[in-house]
């Protein structure tokens, strides 16, 4: 696997990326400060260009939290390839902040969250792919969306 590229895993993987978002709002999706790329708050983006919604403990379960962080990793790793050209030019991910769109009973947002960090294991590896952590619970998240994802990343 050390062989291996950021682009090439995603390949094997057989992982549609979805089209990257446009911003809904004043702020700019990305942007590189030096070796850093800071990525804007994503949201579960579908092929179709639809956005996933629920809240988790009321309109869907943490399962389909979780697929709908994935999702938002896939939108993110859009985000990327839209406005860097590549996956291979990112060293590794310094820090993801996932918020989860919850009842005020849930409590496993860390879990909802894996869907994101373990598809960023698997593009980039388990080094390189996992970086620091939140995982934080909403009252609510925009357009009813069950996750939002903004993450900081190191350049090649």
């Amino acid at each position: 696997m050390q062989n291996e590229t950021a682009e090439s895993r995603l390949k094997k993987l057989g992982l549609v990326l979805p089209p990257a978002p446009k911003p809904m709002g004043v702020y700019k999706p990305s942007l590189v400060i030096g070796n850093h790329l800071y990525l804007s708050g994503h949201g579960p983006v579908q092929n179709d260009q639809t956005l996933m919604r629920g809240r988790i403990g009321r309109d869907i379960d943490q399962e389909e939290g979780k697929i709908a962080a994935r999702q938002v990793g896939l939108t993110m790793l859009a985000t990327i390839k839209a406005h860097i050209g590549s996956l291979d030019n990112i060293r590794r991910v310094i820090k993801v902040l996932g918020m989860v769109n919850s009842t005020p009973d849930f409590e496993n947002h860390p879990y909802v969250i894996n869907g994101c960090s373990e598809l960023f294991a698997a593009v980039w590896g388990d080094d390189n792919g996992v970086g620091v952590r939140s995982a934080v619970g909403f009252g609510s998240l925009p357009g009813n969306i069950p996750v939002e994802i903004e993450a900081l990343f190191e350049l090649v």
